[in-house]
């Protein structure tokens, strides 16, 4: 299959994410064409802008993206959206398709978002609270996500990838109909780290059909996915994930917090 073309095609800079913690471009890809006519959009994420953080190791939050890619993939979940390391206009980084989202906040009304906040005791059919708190204006608040079945396949993928930030606003509901997470630069590490929005499913077993694709991944691990994974990611991390895959096959239930702080914060 040959190589598609925003894979080497030169990046435009059209604008920056200012509310991510690492520096995030949005760019075109000149020369190519998606499905809508405009130019393939993705979001460029160089190594040399990267902020350092005391527990991974600095200028490795690009692969870590891509490896959290790959695992996805040799899943067949599609969770994340394709993602490569290659040059760009500030350097090697981390480049991933642009996800379309749904806009659920129109003049024709609001949705609640896949993760959202309601008043204390108004959550929704179809939804699990996670946490009871006050908002910034002292209002009591709950956090919930939605008891979705595609959010819920992203929620078992962050266990395996040990997901230290799985916030509300890294879990995408594309147009396309599809659920997507984001945002994977904290992932892998050998050391206990989960900490996501995404606890509702705590204490519950996962379907029969999630493991019977996590029993796959893990017949393929220790082959060609390791060895996809070997450029990004230590011998210590890729057996970690191993062992976390084991783990799940051993007892097919989401986990419950094993850490006073569960939850990245900000939530979203």
């Amino acid at each position: 299959m040959a190589e598609p073309r925003w894979h080497t095609a030169e990046l435009t800079v059209i604008g920056r994410v200012t509310t991510a913690s690492n520096v995030t471009l949005v760019c075109d890809a000149d020369g190519t064409t998606g499905p809508d006519g405009a130019p393939v959009r993705v979001v460029y994420k160089p190594v040399r802008g990267e902020r350092p953080l005391w527990d991974f190791p600095d200028g490795t939050l690009a692969g870590r993206e891509v490896a959290s890619y790959r695992v996805s993939h040799a899943l067949g979940w599609g969770v994340i959206p394709e993602t490569i390391l290659r040059e760009g206009p500030y350097g090697p980084g981390m480049v991933q398709r642009w996800v379309q989202a749904v806009d659920n906040h129109t003049d024709q009304g609001n949705r609640l978002d896949l993760v959202d906040l309601v008043p204390l005791g108004a959550v929704p059919d179809g939804f699990c609270e996670v946490l009871r708190a006050q908002d910034e204006a002292g209002n009591e608040v709950s956090l919930i996500h939605a008891d979705d079945p595609r959010l819920q396949r992203m929620a078992v993928l962050d266990v395996l990838l040990n997901n230290a930030d799985r916030k509300g606003g890294h879990a995408l509901e594309g147009t396309d109909g599809q659920v997507y997470g984001v945002d994977h630069g904290i992932c892998l590490h050998s050391e206990h780290k989960l900490r996501t929005v995404l606890w509702g499913w705590a204490g519950k077993p996962i379907s029969d059909g999630l493991m019977a694709d996590v029993a796959a991944f893990a017949e393929e691990l220790p082959g060609v996915v390791a060895d996809e994974l070997a450029s990004h990611l230590t011998d210590a991390e890729i057996e970690a994930l191993a062992d976390r895959t084991r783990e799940l096959l051993d007892d097919p239930v989401m986990p419950m917090p094993r850490t006073s702080r569960p939850i990245p914060w900000p939530a979203f």
